[in-house]
């Protein structure tokens, strides 16, 4: 059986959405570009202040990375030993978790059903990795984490997770996993039931600049006091944003649901998994127990036959027992990628502002950047001249030959994994 075109995620939503296109001239205190997590989550932040906020969208709510991802909800900021040169070290720590705040305070006050559930682990394959898992232990320990944590040798994974591949692990309970586009749709539901438009099929062409910015879509426009890029990798309406970071495409599949003993086997205590490399391979079960199985792919097609053809040989090499399982879906998305790995979050005018880049910590930190994003308008700019003040590093050509060049940057991530 051919896996399904399209991602789980799509096929399980608990809604579809239907916003209408932007139409004629509108007004608003805040225009987002983008509503995926950062536009979603800026959004729903700004309408709990009061302010009136149109949201324009290219496709659908959650139709980019934010609502394909793994669904890892992991704490930290990618870059943080960048971010611990130029930031103090309790704001860093509180920003270290303050996504999942957000998360957990919206899923409880919206009643938002993303199947959200606690429980993490970090997988070492080489001894440096224990070294880094111990840092980021003794790096808990020191802020009195309150939440379980602990280091597991290799016999310790292998009962914790179901397989001997391992060297050992970081266990977090604080870090955990959820259905992405279940939290985002249900998060756009809590902003448009507070006021925001949401306007779906609605590209946006171009950012008129000046006193209050004009962005104008193919039917439509929306004159604002602030405006909000929030599309991640897919920065092309602003030239100045093109080449600070590279696309990468990262692609999941899910099996078939497992069987309880299946389950017992490879994941009796339903936490989500990952390795440190760049090009990581990442799992976790879903609610209705599939196997969700995520990696990375030296190519840019998405056709679910060769997903799944590649991915689940590696499934199978860290568990066995499962030799004979279906793939029912395949699929992949984009992320951006900087390469100091700091989320870029900054403004391109004086009221136009920015915030994409998470490298793979997105569940977390475009939340958090929502609130940043937030406070900016307001004129709170602590946390966002932290970020601001990280400069960007270019990628000439990167927007113009971005295949070949993120291929080249996957080969030689895949080289240093190795080393």
């Amino acid at each position: 059986m051919q896996p399904h075109t399209g991602s789980y995620y799509a096929a399980t939503v608990n809604e579809v959405t239907d916003y209408a296109p932007l139409q004629g001239d509108q007004q608003a205190d805040v225009c987002v570009i983008g509503a995926g997590f950062t536009g979603i989550a800026t959004a729903l932040t700004l309408a709990e202040r009061g302010y009136s906020v149109r949201v324009l969208e290219a496709n659908k709510v959650g139709w980019g990375a934010s609502g394909r991802n793994g669904g890892q909800m992991i704490g930290g900021i990618a870059g943080e030993k960048h971010l611990r040169k130029v930031c103090d070290a309790d704001m860093l720590w509180q920003m270290h978790w303050r996504g999942h705040d957000i998360i957990a305070e919206r899923v409880e006050k919206y009643g938002i059903h993303c199947d959200l559930k606690y429980g993490y682990v970090d997988v070492a394959i080489k001894p440096r990795h224990l070294r880094d898992f111990q840092e980021e232990f003794d790096y808990l320990e020191s802020h009195g984490f309150e939440y379980e944590h602990r280091m597991l040798d290799r016999d310790e994974t292998r009962e914790m997770i179901g397989t001997s591949a391992y060297l050992g692990a970081l266990l977090n309970m604080r870090n955990g996993h959820l259905h992405p586009l279940n939290l985002c749709i249900g998060e756009a539901r809590a902003a448009t039931g507070l006021g925001v438009s949401i306007h779906e099929g609605s590209e946006v062409l171009r950012i008129e600049h000046g006193a209050r910015p004009k962005v104008v879509t193919a039917e439509g426009s929306v004159i604002a006091d602030s405006v909000v890029i929030a599309g991640n990798a897919y920065h092309l309406v602003e030239p100045k944003l093109r080449g600070i970071m590279f696309p990468v495409n990262s692609f999941i599949i899910a099996t078939e649901p497992l069987t309880e003993n299946q389950v017992a086997s490879v994941n009796p205590h339903d936490l989500a998994i990952c390795d440190p490399n760049f090009v990581l391979q990442y799992y976790r079960l879903s609610a209705d127990k599939r196997f969700l199985f995520g990696a990375r792919i030296n190519t840019f097609g998405d056709d679910p036959a060769y997903i799944a053809k590649h991915h689940l040989p590696l499934l199978l090499r860290l568990y066995p027992q499962l030799e004979g399982i279906g793939v029912d879906y395949a699929w992949g998305g984009t992320i951006g990628v900087p390469l100091h790995r700091v989320p870029r979050i900054g403004r391109v005018a004086p009221n136009v502002f920015y915030s994409q880049g998470y490298s793979g910590h997105g569940v977390n930190v475009t939340h958090l950047a929502g609130e940043i994003m937030a406070d900016t308008i307001a004129g709170t700019l602590e946390r966002f001249d932290v970020f601001a003040g990280i400069k960007s590093t270019r990628f000439p050509g990167s927007h113009t030959f971005r295949k070949p060049l993120v291929a080249l940057g996957v080969l030689y991530h895949q080289i240093r994994d190795k080393l």
